[in-house]
């Protein structure tokens, strides 16, 4: 009858380590993946048929998109307050949007000649930065250029106080939103 350490000497100890790991790993149990489904009407995917309000770590658990009293009624899904960051989105509507990641909290536009003035443009980052709905939660970097007369777009100083008159028609616009969904 053949041996293990006959077939290759001095690997007997290697061979029974990794087929104990083999074992082990095996006996750990069956992972199964299913993938979300969404039902006719719902908004975000649910896995296993179950609502998880939002949460990791079922009811009470870990939080990833706040309480329902920061989101208006199926606002969840979000990382930052969703008062904020639908009136960003409003208030930014007349832009074409670069980038949106409600994650993050952090809107890109692209840039932007009113028709008015196709010489000068203008382009918005703006970031929220809290999940509550305060006047520090949000700001605004806005950056400006000209076309010069050769056709070539130059960097233009932006007055500070516009950035501020944007971050406040934000707020304003949040303040609106969070009232009218109270009141419904």
């Amino acid at each position: 009858m053949a041996r293990i350490t006959d077939f290759a000497p001095g690997y007997t100890k290697s061979f029974l380590i990794a087929g104990l790991l083999a074992a082990l790993l095996a006996g750990c149990g069956e992972t199964a993946y299913e993938y979300p489904t969404m039902r006719p009407g719902d908004t975000n995917p649910s896995i296993y048929g179950k609502e998880d309000n939002g949460s990791i770590l079922g009811p009470g658990g870990l939080s990833l998109f706040g309480s329902e009293e920061e989101a208006p009624a199926g606002g969840t899904g979000i990382g930052v307050n969703a008062y904020l960051w639908r009136a960003s989105l409003d208030t930014l509507s007349f832009m074409p949007i670069a980038s949106a990641d409600p994650f993050g909290g952090v809107i890109i536009t692209d840039w932007y000649s009113a028709p008015e003035n196709p010489a000068e443009r203008f382009k918005v980052n703006l970031f929220i930065l809290d999940r509550a709905l305060r006047a520090d939660g949000i700001r605004a970097a806005i950056f400006r250029q000209q076309r010069t007369a050769t056709g070539q777009w130059q960097d233009a100083a932006v007055e500070p106080s516009v950035g501020t008159e944007l971050e406040n028609t934000v707020l304003t616009r949040a303040r609106q939103l969070r009232v009218s969904s109270a009141q419904r």
